[in-house]
């Protein structure tokens, strides 16, 4: 990758830090202080561009001691092992989940050279803003990749990682985050409540407030509002499915929002379910066991509400379908985590509906291969290459530099990328 870390680098900021920086100035002010939408958008565009120096570092950059940044690392790690240890604690650890474990800890080992690179960037680079928040609950943090040029506003993805509804963290977006921003697309990966800290209703209600907070406030960081895309991956797939449906159906009744579904350009669902009813049994299979999945679903009663899929034959819904952006849905064909027919049917009930959607499969394709090890391979990408050229489609200027854009860097050897396919868990 081309991002290199600097001296000086904006780091979590948080309102603090942010009104000691900016307290002169009531845009800044306004982003932290009431509603998430700010008060001139125009006017805060102008002075991100107008107080950047002469590297493009922006006025609110600040000196960061070698052993504060240590001091995040640190946090950071203690936060994913802790993640780590509550899978497990409410999965078990029978036998079945002890091999699962240690065939994680192989997987993971094997793609170490790759997550090192991906951290030290992380945690290190000037174009990495950690743990901006966006609502007042637990873990209500984004990251934000942002490209190496402020020269205009730039289109922007918000992800939603994935993580059984249990171990999601925004950090699990870093590797496409970093590699879209290198391509001149600004990322924010949003983190959000997971069980048992919340439920399925917690899960949808902070993502919705993170695409909010994305929307209203973009500008401010370089993006451009009219052109904002909605992804996840996995269980963040069908999070960022749920929210972009309610959000709708709430437009079609009429009530108070605080950002439409008109301002969402596309939606981009990876390896996704979207009907619980078909997945509860293949979960329970799996090892996600029933009695935690129904508790983290809230129950039975509640599969029809957080199921996309089904919601579509409400014809009540139909109306509200009519609002939804353009959809594309990825899946590899030998996913078994979640298997491809899930995004199969999806894509027959959207288009049912008169939504106009679109399924890519890739063949031979695991759940980890089109986020975790195509990626870290380098070099031409099929999956990455499909998002960016929908995103550039209509910038012909982008388009020009996509086609010159050098290789991405291998992160893994392609050795150690197949011993990690054979041992994944996943």
């Amino acid at each position: 990758m081309q991002l290199s870390p600097e001296r000086c680098r904006p780091m979590s900021l948080t309102a603090s830090e942010i009104k000691e920086a900016c307290s002169a100035n009531s845009d800044e002010m306004e982003l932290l202080h009431g509603s998430n939408r700010l008060s001139s958008p125009e006017h805060v565009r102008r002075r991100v561009s107008g107080n950047s120096s002469a590297e493009g570092s922006p006025r609110i950059c600040r000196q960061q001691s070698f052993g504060r940044d240590i001091g995040h690392a640190a946090a950071e790690t203690y936060l994913i092992t802790r993640l780590s240890f509550n899978l497990l604690g409410y999965l078990g650890v029978g036998y079945r989940w002890i091999t699962r474990l240690l065939a994680l800890a192989c997987y993971a080992m094997l793609l170490m050279p790759g997550f090192l690179q991906v951290a030290y960037l992380y945690f290190f680079s000037s174009q990495v803003r950690r743990s901006i928040v966006y609502g007042g609950h637990p873990r209500n943090r984004l990251d934000l990749y942002l490209p190496p040029t402020n020269d205009g506003l730039k289109p922007v993805v918000v992800f939603v990682t994935g993580g059984a509804w249990i171990i999601g963290y925004k950090a699990w977006g870093s590797l496409l985050g970093l590699q879209l921003a290198e391509r001149d697309i600004i990322v924010a990966c949003l983190d959000y409540r997971n069980f048992p800290q919340g439920t399925i209703s917690d899960m949808v209600s902070d993502a919705a407030q993170g695409i909010s907070f994305v929307c209203n406030n973009i500008s401010a960081f370089g993006g451009d509002p009219n052109r904002i895309y909605l992804m996840g991956q996995s269980a963040g797939a069908h999070i960022s499915s749920c929210a972009l449906f309610e959000q709708a159906i709430k437009e079609s009744r009429r009530e108070s929002i605080s950002w439409s579904v008109s301002q969402i350009k596309a939606y981009f669902g990876l390896s996704g379910g979207y009907n619980l009813f078909n997945l509860v049994e293949h979960f329970h299979n799996r090892g996600l066991y029933r009695s935690i999945f129904l508790s983290i679903m809230e129950g039975e009663e509640s599969f029809e509400q957080f199921s996309p899929e089904v919601r579509l034959k409400d014809l009540s819904v139909r109306k509200a379908a009519a609002l939804l952006p353009y959809i594309t849905l990825f899946h590899g064909s030998a996913d078994y985590s979640i298997p491809p027919e899930a995004s199969k049917t999806f894509t027959d009930a959207l288009r049912a509906a008169e939504v106009k959607a679109e399924l890519v499969m890739y063949k031979g394709k695991t759940h980890t291969d089109l986020f975790l090890q195509d990626p870290l391979r380098g070099g031409k990408d099929e999956l990455f290459d499909h998002i960016v050229s929908m995103i550039h489609a209509d910038d012909s200027y982008a388009l020009r530099n996509d086609a010159v854009a050098p290789p991405r860097k291998r992160l893994v050897p392609e050795f150690l990328l197949k011993l990690a396919g054979k041992v994944s868990p996943f």
